[in-house]
Order: C-alpha cells, then sequence, then structure tokens
C-alpha cells in the first residue's frame, strides 16, 4: 500500500503509511517517523489519533530534527514478547526535547507519555500529557506545566495561564479531579491541570482527544508568540528550573514501575535518566537532595515515600480564577 504525503505551501508534508508517520521536510529527508513493524498493533493503539495531531500541528509550526537518542530507543519489545513501546525524539527552534514514549500492550495496556520542554531563553510552560489506560481504568495528567511557581508567584501565572483558565474550567467540569495527590507533587502543575481517572468509554476518550488537542494548540500558541530572553541570568533562572522539573520526575516519577516490569529494573532506569528525562544530567550539575534536602535520611539516601510534607489534595486546589486554595506552603 502506498503513502500519502499531506504537504502545505513550505514543502514540509507528514507522510502517513499504514498506520506509520513521517514527518519530511521540504529537501525531502525525513525527521521524524514512527516504526511500523506491525500495521495491524500500530493502528490498533489507543493513543495513536493523539500523536498524529500533534506531529501533524507541529510541522506547521517549526522544523523537527531528529536526535540520535532516538537510534537507542526506537522500538522495543517488552519481556513478555507481546507489548511494544515505541519512541520519537527531536528538537526544533524554541524547543530543547519533544519526545513520546508509547506503550502497546493491546487490551491489557494502553501508554502514551508526552512532553515538550522549551530552550532556557524562553521560560515557557512545559507541554505535559501522560495517559494510562489497562483494565477499562484510565489515569490521566494534561497540563502545561509551569516552569516557575504559580503558587506563589503571581506574575508568572499572570503571564501564561490568565487567559488559559476558560480553557481549563471546561474541561475541569468534564473531568473530575482525581482523588488525593501529594503536595510535594502539587507544585509542578499549573491552575489548568487535568488530573483524573475514569473508566473507559468511546465517549471519554473522544473528550480527551478533545482536550489534549485544544491544550496542546494552547501551547503552539504560547511558542508563537514567544520571544528569547538575552539576560545570561534569567536564561540561568530557567535552565536551572527546567533541571529542577527534570530531577523531581526522574527519582519520583510513578511510571518508572510500569517500565521495570516491561523491560527490566536497569533499562527502565535508562530510559527514565536518557530518554524521558533527558536533560537531568546535563542542565546542571544539582543533585536530587540538593534540591530536595528534606528527603534526605540520616544515611544520605532519599527517602523513597512519595510524600514528606504529608498533605494531600483529595478536591482541586484551584478555584475557577486560578487561585491556589492549599495556602502558601511551598517556597
Amino acid at each position: 500500500m502506498r503513502g500519502v504525503l499531506l504537504q502545505d505551501g513550505r514543502g514540509t508534508g507528514c507522510l502517513v503509511h499504514g498506520g506509520a508517520l513521517t514527518l519530511r521536510r521540504s529537501d525531502g529527508t525525513s525527521s521524524v517517523r514512527l516504526p511500523n513493524r506491525n500495521p495491524a498493533r500500530i493502528s490498533s493503539f489507543l493513543y495513536q489519533r493523539f500523536l498524529h495531531f500533534a506531529f501533524e500541528k507541529m510541522r506547521l509550526h517549526a522544523d523537527l530534527s531528529p536526535l540520535q537518542l532516538q537510534e537507542k530507543f526506537s522500538v522495543l519489545k517488552a519481556s513478555d514478547g507481546r507489548t511494544e513501546l515505541r519512541t520519537l525524539s527531536f528538537h526544533a527552534p524554541k524547543i530543547r526535547y519533544m519526545r513520546s514514549l508509547a506503550i502497546d500492550g493491546g487490551p491489557l495496556l494502553q501508554v502514551l507519555d508526552f512532553a515538550a520542554f522549551p530552550e532556557p531563553e524562553f521560560d515557557l510552560p512545559i507541554f505535559c500529557a501522560n495517559f494510562f489506560t489497562a483494565a477499562e481504568r484510565n489515569i490521566v495528567v494534561l497540563d502545561l506545566n509551569p516552569l516557575h511557581d504559580v503558587i506563589n508567584n503571581n506574575n508568572y501565572k499572570e503571564k501564561y495561564y490568565r487567559s488559559l483558565l476558560p480553557l481549563g474550567q471546561k474541561y475541569a467540569e468534564l473531568f473530575p479531579w482525581g482523588d488525593q495527590i501529594t503536595a510535594e507533587s502539587i507544585r509542578f502543575f499549573s491552575p489548568i491541570v487535568l488530573w483524573t481517572r475514569f473508566a473507559s468509554s468511546q465517549e471519554k476518550h473522544d473528550i480527551l482527544y478533545s482536550a489534549f488537542k485544544d491544550y496542546f494548540q494552547a501551547w503552539l500558541e504560547l511558542l508563537d508568540r514567544a520571544t528569547a530572553d538575552a539576560d545570561a541570568s534569567h536564561i540561568s533562572v530557567n535552565r536551572e528550573a527546567q533541571h529542577k522539573y527534570l530531577t523531581w520526575r526522574t527519582e519520583k516519577d510513578p511510571g518508572r514501575q510500569i517500565l521495570q516490569k516491561l523491560v527490566g529494573e536497569s533499562f527502565a532506569e535508562e530510559l527514565v535518566r536518557d530518554f524521558l528525562f533527558y536533560g537531568v544530567d546535563s542542565l546542571g550539575s544539582k543533585k536530587f537532595l540538593d534540591f530536595f534536602p528534606q528527603y534526605r535520611c540520616e544515611d544520605g539516601t532519599i527517602n523513597k515515600k512519595r510524600s514528606i510534607i504529608g498533605k494531600s489534595f483529595k478536591t482541586r486546589p484551584w478555584d475557577e480564577n486560578g487561585e491556589f486554595l492549599g495556602g502558601q506552603f511551598l517556597e
């Protein structure tokens, strides 16, 4: 079966072939390809249309270039012999790193972990979509993660989230809050975060797809308007803020347990550090306990608890105006 090449006026295109997707530059070279080892498996992947939408939109906004690490983490077969893990990674103007991890375990497991990190010259939020589906149960996080504090820093909140509050409110009404989340984690979320759990249905997944499209489009509009900061001190602050985010996610990301079951503990650690949170070892030299000393055990190791503060939120901690309801407890 021949592929279909969708092109824009610049000659940049999106080649769809048997469930695979390749982005083409105007010179005919490929920048990103979603592997097509098994078309039937790919077409059954629950979140395939999310990826197609994101890359179709991205090609209109930026020239994408693949990263070398893609060669190492391209298509992985899990130890069960059935589940496949597929990755995509690239960078672009204003974007230090954009990547996706898709896990296709058939009806038993479907996962999409999609994120985009700005270059340090920009204080843009981090686009984050974490979707987990297993046994008709769905766990979802969709957000424009703030690079800087939005609980105590009103300037950053006003800059990026004031105009997006109606968008967040719209989908918060459709996706109820997903029960408790730790106080330490909440600082990395914005007032428009969707954190929810729901039983699978076509209607719910269609709404989630609409939310993904709207949030990604909102992030792209912020990207288009962003201008580089020439102040070296501001760039340094942005870089450290992103490094802190990556350091937290690398140590505390709940998806690690799933990866360990699928590909083993050693390779799961490589996938987390060198792919999902690429930059944690290069954006700065600080370690987890430098950023979060409260997690230090007496023997100098990291406390594995999810929460040291002990405070959690069982209901949405922001009101419709984006005001945080939990007080100023995080500095």
